[in-house]
Order: C-alpha cells, then sequence, then structure tokens
C-alpha cells in the first residue's frame, strides 16, 4: 500500500481511533470495580468523620461496621422496609418533594454514646457540595459535621471542608426550645447563638450553600427530630 496516499492516512487514523476506544473502553470496564470501592471507602470515611473516628480510607470498612450499628431510610419522618439507606443517591432524592423524598439516617455508637447521622447534598458557587452531620442522643445538638466540594474557589469556599469551619458546627441547635426548627444560620463573621455559625470571608456564596444545604435536607428529618428530641434511649429503628 502506498502510504503517500489519503486512503493509507484515513485507513490508518481510523485503526488507531479504534484501537484507542477499544483500550479506553478495556481499561474503565476493569477499573470500575476498585473506582466503585474507593466511592464507598470514602463515603464510610466521611460518615465517620461527623462522629470524630478519623481513619484512612482503607480502614474505613472494618471501623464502619464496628460504629455503625444501623443505617435506616426514612419518608415522612418514618422508617421504611426494602430501601438500602447507603444506596440511596441523595442527589436525586433532594429534588422530590417532602412527602416524597428518602432520607438514610445513620445510627452510631462511640463510647457508650449514641449520635445520628444526617446526609447533606446542595450547591456551592462552582458545583455540588455535599457532607454529614451528627447529632448526639438529644437527637438536636450537632456532635460534629463534615463537609466537601467539587469545584470551589481554593482559600475562598473550599475552606468549608477545613476544621476551622467544621468545628463551629459543634454544640449548635437544629430545633428551638419550642421544637421548631432553625436550622444553622451561617451569617458574616458575627455569630453569637447556638443556632449561628461563621461564614467564610469571600465565600458567601459558598457558606449560603451551606447554610440552604442544611436547611433543605434536614427538614426532611424534622418529623423525627420532632418525636424523639429529648430522648437520650431512643429505641432501635432496624425494621423487622
Amino acid at each position: 500500500m502506498d502510504v503517500n496516499k489519503n486512503s493509507y492516512t484515513f485507513l490508518f487514523a481510523t485503526a488507531m481511533v479504534v484501537v484507542v476506544a477499544a483500550s479506553l473502553s478495556f481499561a474503565a470496564t476493569n477499573l470500575k470495580p476498585f473506582q466503585d470501592t474507593n466511592v464507598e471507602q470514602e463515603k464510610m470515611q466521611s460518615i465517620l468523620s461527623s462522629i470524630q473516628i478519623p481513619v484512612e480510607r482503607s480502614e474505613a470498612p472494618e471501623a464502619y461496621q464496628t460504629y455503625i450499628k444501623e443505617a435506616v431510610v426514612l419518608q415522612k419522618g418514618e422508617a421504611i422496609k426494602g430501601q438500602d439507606a447507603f444506596a440511596i443517591d441523595l442527589a436525586k432524592e433532594i429534588r422530590k418533594s417532602d412527602d416524597e423524598r428518602l432520607s438514610p439516617l445513620y445510627i452510631a455508637e462511640k463510647e457508650g454514646e449514641t449520635y445520628y447521622i444526617i446526609p447533606l447534598q446542595g450547591n456551592g458557587l462552582w458545583g455540588p457540595i455535599w457532607g454529614y452531620v451528627s447529632l448526639k442522643e438529644d437527637i438536636n445538638t450537632v456532635y460534629g459535621a463534615t463537609f466537601d466540594h467539587k469545584a470551589e474557589t481554593p482559600g475562598l469556599g473550599a475552606e468549608i471542608n477545613t476544621p476551622v469551619f467544621e468545628e463551629q458546627f459543634k454544640g449548635k441547635q437544629m430545633l428551638d426550645s419550642n421544637l421548631s426548627f432553625v436550622g444553622i444560620d451561617v451569617r458574616k463573621g458575627d455569630a453569637s447563638t447556638e443556632y449561628e455559625v461563621d461564614g467564610i470571608s469571600g465565600g458567601t456564596i459558598t457558606s449560603d450553600g451551606v447554610e440552604a444545604m442544611i436547611l433543605d435536607c434536614v427538614k426532611a428529618y424534622v418529623p423525627f427530630l420532632k418525636m424523639h428530641s429529648g430522648v437520650t434511649a431512643t429505641a432501635s429503628l432496624t425494621l423487622e
């Protein structure tokens, strides 16, 4: 074959496209199980972080089994059957009405205390933000919080996943003394009550996104919070 002809060039380019496409497809197919495992381990790692259990990603599955005693799905505040809490796609659920939304709840035990972990999903300035907030046995007081993002600005909105920002949430309240849901107000540097934290300087939109995320996600748990708030020993929610 004459390598100087256009037909050779087209044939060679077509063959290379086919070979590269096949190679990428093969690699993606074979790497997907490892990618899925990494995603699951990172999710477990974040859940544990909300109750102040720092672990390496590879250690997360064992620690998750140790500390997470139940994982249930709530709908309108009631535990329902036939749903895997860990598999719930929260990004899809938050688009549904409050009555239709499926809300995962993780119940953990650490050093004789019970904690209730609520997953969060929302929007920052440049993309999705997410996190977990854990509540103490009174099912109202925040024990810990962890946040992350996909593409927030380094040094500004990206600061939501730093200890300086996250540790402010400890001890804050979700319900007021009348059991009305107030959420947590992310303010511009003047937080002074049990319902407020300081926002990130220069990251106003991301800070507002965290506040909106908490309001939107936690409101689906309000019937459960009101039902159990103040109770120091809640019965198991495992469904028969």
